[in-house]
């Protein structure tokens, strides 16, 4: 396994030079080795130059999974340019909006999503005729810009916001650097790993897994989208190594019917993001013999900020471990001042992998990043070996009868019921407690006083929610994250419509 330097152009150079047939990513039924696609990304290069794209350009991309994307990393590389996909998710106005905000040179789009983006004021490129653009030859001319500077934003991915217009945050190549070399040592990836990339190309999940093994020549499995029967069947067929998902995605692979029989000995581990997984599906896998690791990111310090040893992870399952090598990590109150051992603060972050801030939106980027820390808005709390565990979000944090609920937790338990498949919590107001908890629960069947009764013995009665929303399946993000702004708009809805006075005691 070589060094991880120049990460992503090693794409574009090393892997030309050596092991030209080593097997790099599998598309659309065959495999190609990493010959093929330097040639390829070399020769979306050339095009994209003729099409004007200089250095600082962004060049975005509005698609289902797709070889573009892995391709247009590389391309955008070599030019200096900057990779910029856009959510599939937003609607026609958001995504107008954020076009207006990034303004790509130029924009590749799939047939499907055409229509949102007609009147997009920026030069368009059917995805469908894509192959004209990889198939000329990179001239040996072709101006190359400086790579090499750390600085140079690489990337420009939008946050995982679900309401308004989401960020563009602005990626400098040293996070991808720090990220490809962190995550090869400290979760020991190898040349010889191999892992389905099935979730959006779109957002920093690409960085999980899919970018850090391309830059030591591992190889990765594209998949258009996610399907559990055609996902189960490419981790057997391409003897995937690494898994990598959000919890509802794992969820969807345990109750698939071919899930107890599927093929999975090859897998030395999976990784969940977003949200930890709850012990029934741990132990769905463990039952197949895969062990379970709990990853931490986000897309501003892209994307895995810690790391943890299996013991450790086993031993405790919704700790996140140690912080990265070279990476500072400090819970502040809200003074910023340092909280003590155990008690919960605001997780704040330095280091290489830490975002250059947000396109056109210095408020936020002052108020994330400050004296070269980024503030992430997570809550966490830190053991007595120093091992890190998420405990929620800064926002969704509330205060019932003035007391801390942190939502994490309280979801945490509601998940060991046996009836319980999918949970959010988060706080609505209460005129009495000042704000309530509300669990949103899939699938409908599990009332307020079975979960009372279920909880009473884990929480104190303040954590314990006043009402249950329950619905057939919970909306999700583009990142397959729960939209908690969505469910918390339901259910103020819904129980705004109850007596605010009839629950005036507290659920203990």
């Amino acid at each position: 396994m070589y060094s991880v330097g120049r990460v992503v152009s090693a794409w574009i150079s090393r892997w030309q030079a050596q092991a030209a047939d080593r097997l790099a990513v599998h598309w659309a039924g065959r495999w190609l080795g990493y010959g093929e696609l330097a040639h390829r990304a070399s020769s979306l290069a050339a095009w994209l130059h003729g099409q004007g794209v200089r250095q600082g350009d962004a060049v975005s991309i509005l698609a289902h999974n797709h070889l573009a994307h892995l391709e247009l990393i590389a391309a955008t590389d070599w030019l200096g340019a900057a990779y910029a996909p856009l959510n599939t998710r937003l609607s026609a106005a958001e995504l107008q909006r954020v076009i207006a905000l990034i303004q790509p040179h130029l924009l590749f789009v799939e047939d499907e999503f055409a229509a949102r983006v007609a009147s997009a004021p920026c030069p368009q490129q059917d995805l469908a005729d894509y192959t004209q653009c990889v198939a000329g030859n990179g001239p040996d001319d072709l101006p190359q810009a400086d790579v090499r500077d750390p600085e140079r934003i690489a990337m420009l991915l939008l946050t995982g916001g679900s309401t308004g217009t989401p960020k563009a945050a602005m990626i400098p190549r040293r996070q991808i650097e720090a990220n490809s070399r962190n995550t090869a040592s400290a979760w020991g990836l190898t040349e010889d790993d191999c892992t389905v990339q099935a979730s959006p190309a779109f957002h920093a999940g690409i960085n999980v897994l899919a970018t850090p093994l391309l830059a030591i020549g591992g190889r990765v499995v594209l998949a258009r989208s996610f399907d559990a029967a055609t996902y189960l069947a490419a981790v057997a067929e391409h003897r995937a190594t690494l898994l990598f998902m959000v919890p509802t995605m794992y969820r969807m692979l345990a109750d698939h019917p071919s899930f107890a029989s599927a093929d999975l000995g090859d897998v030395r581990f999976a990784v969940s993001g977003g949200a930890a997984c709850d012990d029934k599906l741990r132990n769905q896998f463990a039952e197949r013999g895969i062990a379970f690791r709990q990853g931490y990111g986000l897309t501003e310090a892209g994307v895995n900020c810690f790391a943890i040893a299996q013991a450790d992870a086993n031993a405790q399952p919704q700790a996140v471990g140690h912080a990265m090598p070279g990476t500072r990590a400090i819970l502040r109150d809200e003074d910023g001042a340092p909280v003590a051992q155990g008690e919960v603060g605001e997780l704040t972050l330095a280091g290489p992998h830490v975002f250059a801030g947000y396109v056109g939106n210095a408020k936020e980027t002052a108020a994330s990043l400050r004296d070269g820390w980024l503030w992430t808005g997570d809550l966490a709390r830190q053991d007595a070996n120093g091992l890190y565990s998420i405990v929620g979000r800064r926002k969704e944090m509330f205060i019932s009868g003035g007391e801390n609920v942190y939502p994490a937790e309280v979801e945490a338990a509601i998940a060991t019921h046996a009836g319980v498949a999918e949970v959010g919590v988060f706080g609505i107001p209460h005129p009495h407690w000042g704000e309530v908890g509300v669990a949103a629960i899939s699938p409908p069947g599990l009332g307020l006083d079975a979960l009372k009764a279920h909880l009473k013995p884990q929480l104190a009665g303040y954590k314990i929610p006043h009402h249950v929303l329950a619905l057939e399946a919970l909306p999700k993000t583009g990142a397959g994250k729960l939209d908690k702004p969505a469910l918390k708009a339901q259910a103020s809805a819904k129980f705004a419509q109850d007596n605010p006075h009839a629950d005036t005691q507290s659920a203990a």
